[in-house]
């Protein structure tokens, strides 16, 4: 049994009904802060010691500030502030003079919206319409209703009642409200298999996955289109803090998400099918790191560019706990020589890719695509290759792999007979 949290970012449908309310809920929530804030400078400069948040909640609990708020909105904010404070302190307790305590929330004679959280006595869901009742303080009661009724709306893939919502958490981004919903529940599956897969990461091919025997590739083309088709629009915005252009940054980000989500989603599920127990995942945590000479590593002109964009790291932490539920375990292994040996015999020359996409094996003369090679090879480095022992296992699957591409009708990745001439 374990025990897993997670949090879904929705929408808000009704945005122009709620925002007003919203707001005065966010700049209260800074306004408490700055209160909080004042009153440990005041602690700190009479004793040198940090209030805690029990003290801090206990000195604050009777002001107006406080009651704008629900109580438990009010003690996070309080709570949020003691652990910055805690943080502060600990940096500038292991030498570290350039540590700077947490500031004011306020930009000149105006107030940021801040984040506000919503215990379980704070909010009611109704997942039967996707709406969510959050509650106000009682200074904010007096004037208007008692809560606040958001209608939501969540990624096609998230249901959001196999889950136990712990807390809701309004955050103001890109110039509008959007819920966060942090949910918990408790799994115990049982792995797929003792199968094991590998997975090489890329920039063409987002993904290619080797089972050993079969191979997936994942084309990144939808994920370039956008790219392009976002960056071309940004460029005719006069300002690029416009509010098209905020617009624009927010779909392409929303895009982007959810094509990572549909990725690690569409890997699981043929994992899943495989009977894989085990998912080795190349490590790129190195690969924005500088060179041997300290310089930024080149990728050429468009590799750069994709590399900057390609958030591998997200990628891996949606896969991971995807996995998780599925009772698959992720291991990331080092990338090294993967690219440049010959996955069915194990020689090794940097000449053997010959062409994009293309690995030819001068001394086997295994012909594979690159990618799909490079995956078996990660694969092999938790479970030994049985090719290696000389026996005669067909390897024409690392030639012609499965591929599949990202339906953007439908928002999943299907196989490319089922998709069409979609994507180049």
């Amino acid at each position: 049994m374990s025990r897993i949290v997670r949090t879904f970012e929705a929408t808000i449908t009704n945005q122009r009904q709620v925002r007003g309310d919203l707001d005065q809920l966010g700049w209260a929530a800074s306004k408490l802060w700055n209160v909080g804030r004042y009153y440990a400078q005041q602690r700190w400069d009479e004793t040198g010691e940090i209030p805690d948040d029990g003290e801090l909640k206990a000195e604050l609990k009777g002001h107006e500030r406080y009651t704008d708020l629900h109580s438990q909105s009010s003690q996070r904010v309080l709570e949020e502030l003691a652990e910055a404070f805690t943080g502060w302190f600990g940096k500038r307790r292991n030498g570290d003079d350039r540590a700077r305590p947490p500031g004011y929330r306020k930009h000149g004679d105006s107030h940021p919206r801040s984040t506000v959280s919503f215990k379980t006595a704070g909010f009611k869901h109704d997942a039967q319409f996707t709406r969510v009742r959050l509650s106000k303080g009682r200074n904010l009661k007096e004037h208007r209703s008692d809560f606040i009724l958001c209608e939501y709306q969540t990624r096609p893939d998230v249901d959001l009642t196999e889950w136990d919502i712990q807390q809701v958490r309004a955050v103001y981004k890109r110039d509008e409200w959007r819920l966060q919903f942090v949910c918990r529940a408790v799994i115990d599956p049982e792995p797929p298999g003792d199968g094991v897969a590998g997975v090489d990461l890329g920039i063409c091919n987002v993904a290619a996955v080797s089972f050993g025997g079969e191979s997936v590739l994942y084309p990144g083309g939808a994920l370039k289109e956008d790219e392009y088709y976002f960056t071309k629009k940004k460029a005719m915005c006069d300002d690029s803090s416009s509010r098209e252009a905020t617009r624009l940054d927010r779909k392409r980000t929303g895009r982007r998400t959810h094509f990572l989500h549909a990725l690690s989603k569409a890997i699981v599920e043929e994992c899943v099918e495989r009977g894989v127990g085990t998912l080795v995942v190349g490590d790129l945590g190195g690969i924005r790191e500088d060179d041997e000479n300290g310089e930024p590593r080149n990728w050429g002109d468009h590799g750069n560019l994709d590399l900057h964009r390609w958030a591998f790291d997200r990628f891996t932490t949606l896969l991971d706990y995807k996995a998780e539920a599925e009772g698959i375990d992720v291991e990331l292994v080092a990338e090294r020589d993967t690219s440049t040996s010959c996955s069915a015999c194990g020689h090794t020359d940097d000449n053997q890719r010959v062409e994009r996409g293309l690995y030819v094996c001068e001394k086997c003369e295994t012909v594979a695509n690159a990618d799909v090679n490079g995956a078996e090879n990660i694969r092999q480095k938790v479970l030994p290759s049985l090719a290696t022992d000389g026996g005669d296992r067909d390897n024409g699957w690392l030639a012609q792999p499965a591929v599949h591409l990202f339906d953007c009708s439908e928002g999943r990745f299907a196989p490319r007979e089922q998709v069409g001439n979609r994507e180049p």
